[in-house]
C-alpha cells in the first residue's frame, strides 16, 4: 500500500513539474513571436472544472493555452497522427495529454477526459476537431458537446484571431510578432442527455457551442455558422 501512494506522490509531482516547464518554455517563445490581447478575460472563472471551447485556426493556439492558464489540471487532448512527431510526444508526455483518435469511437480517452473532469480539471478543446484551413469555421463534430452533456461542467466559449498558421508563417519569416487577441464569452451549461432523444440533442447542442464562439468572432471567419439562426440571436442579445 505503502508503495502504492508513493507512486501516486511521484507522478503528481513530476506532472506538476511538466506543467511549469511547459509554461516556462510557452511565456518565452510567446514573448517572441506574439503580442496577446485578452478581451472580457473576467468572464473566466479562475477555480474548478471548465471546459474552453474555441475555434481552431492554427497550431500556435494549443500553446496559447498554456500561456493564458496559469493552471496545473489542464486537460489537453492531442489528435492521434501527432503521435509520430517527437515534438509533440514530448509535449504530451510533460503535461499528461490524452491522444484521441478523431475518426473512431475512443471511449477509452474520453473516459480518461471525463475523469479528469470530475476531479476539477479544464478541458481545453476545439469542437471542430482540425484546423480551418482558410481560418474560418468548419462544421463542428459532436465530441465536445457529448462531454459537456455528460460531465454537466461549465463550458466558456472563446473566440481566438490572429492565429491562423499562414498569417504565424508570414509573420516569422519577416521577424514580426503576431497580434493575438482572445476573446471570452459569458459561462454556460448544458442539460444531461436523454435516451430517446440523445442524437437530436447532441445536434442542437453542438450548435449552440459553435454560434457561442461564432459571436466572439469577427463576421468573415463565422464560416459554416455564418447565417445560424441561433447565432443571430445571440448576436441580437449582445450589448455591442
Amino acid at each position: 500500500m505503502s508503495k502504492f501512494f508513493m507512486d501516486r506522490t511521484n507522478y503528481y509531482i513530476i506532472a506538476r513539474m511538466g506543467y511549469r516547464l511547459v509554461h516556462f518554455i510557452v511565456k518565452i517563445l510567446f514573448s517572441l513571436i506574439a503580442r496577446v490581447e485578452k478581451i472580457d478575460w473576467d468572464n473566466l472563472p479562475t477555480q474548478g472544472s471548465l471546459i474552453l471551447t474555441a475555434n481552431h485556426a492554427g497550431r500556435l493556439e494549443v500553446l496559447l493555452v498554456f500561456y493564458l492558464l496559469n493552471r496545473q489540471d489542464i486537460i489537453l487532448i492531442i489528435a492521434e497522427k501527432y503521435r509520430k512527431s517527437a515534438f509533440w510526444r514530448w509535449f504530451a508526455k510533460r503535461v499528461n495529454g490524452i491522444f484521441i483518435d478523431r475518426f473512431g469511437a475512443d471511449f477509452a480517452a474520453l473516459r480518461e477526459v471525463l475523469k479528469r473532469l470530475q476531479k476539477g480539471g479544464v478541458l481545453a478543446i476545439a469542437p471542430e476537431g482540425t484546423r480551418s484551413q482558410t481560418g474560418k469555421l468548419l462544421e463542428a463534430r459532436p465530441g465536445a458537446a457529448y462531454l459537456a452533456a455528460k460531465s454537466g461542467v461549465t463550458i466558456v466559449p472563446v473566440g481566438a484571431t490572429g492565429t491562423w498558421d499562414k498569417d504565424v508563417l508570414a509573420n516569422l519569416k519577416h521577424f514580426r510578432r503576431t497580434t493575438v487577441k482572445v476573446r471570452v464569452g459569458q459561462p454556460y451549461t448544458l442539460p444531461a442527455l436523454k435516451p430517446r432523444t440523445r442524437e437530436a440533442q447532441l445536434q442542437q447542442y453542438t450548435e449552440e457551442i459553435m454560434c457561442q464562439i461564432a459571436a466572439l468572432l469577427p463576421e468573415e471567419l463565422r464560416g459554416f455558422y455564418a447565417d445560424h439562426p441561433r447565432l443571430k440571436e445571440l448576436l441580437a442579445d449582445s450589448p455591442e
